[in-house]
């Protein structure tokens, strides 16, 4: 159980291949003013938003999985290659917050993916977003202008 929310089964957060059915939750998740300034990160409109999913999903090389809550679609996890760095992210409807969903699911997915280093970058101002890599085990090893680049080995 989650220590934060002791009601969290940890068979109530599972991870999926996503699905085309996916993509129209997880748009909506990303139009979320308040998310969107927590991540900053913009919204895309359906096109932008579309074009983008549509070249991350073909690309084989990248890990792309869907969040499950309680049989409801919570959000997505990804991992992609970036200058030679292996990087996660991971996006939560704000519906979702707070429920310790997303630390769930990135402990999940980081004994599913073996790839190490993994990196992570966070805004300074996403605390709840830190503290879940942290938490998972991530730790910070530099401080770059706005946020923080964090590594898990």
């Amino acid at each position: 159980m989650d220590k934060k929310n002791p009601s969290l089964r940890s068979d109530q957060v599972t991870l999926r291949a996503v699905s085309a059915d996916d993509l129209a939750v997880f748009y909506v998740h990303q139009l979320d003013a308040e998310a969107a300034q927590m991540a900053e990160f913009p919204s895309r409109d359906w096109d932008a938003f579309m074009a983008h999913w549509k070249k991350i999903m073909a690309d084989e090389a990248n890990i792309l999985k869907t969040i499950v809550y309680d049989g409801q679609v919570a959000g997505n996890i990804v991992s992609w290659e970036h200058e030679g760095e292996q990087e996660v992210g991971y996006w939560i409807g704000r519906e979702y917050w707070g429920r310790g969903i997303a630390s769930a699911a990135l402990k999940q997915f980081l004994e599913w993916v073996s790839i190490r280093p993994l990196y992570a970058f966070v805004v300074k101002h996403n605390i709840a977003s830190r503290r879940v890599l942290e938490k998972c085990g991530f730790v910070i090893y530099k401080e770059d202008g706005d946020g923080f680049a964090l590594r898990y080995e």
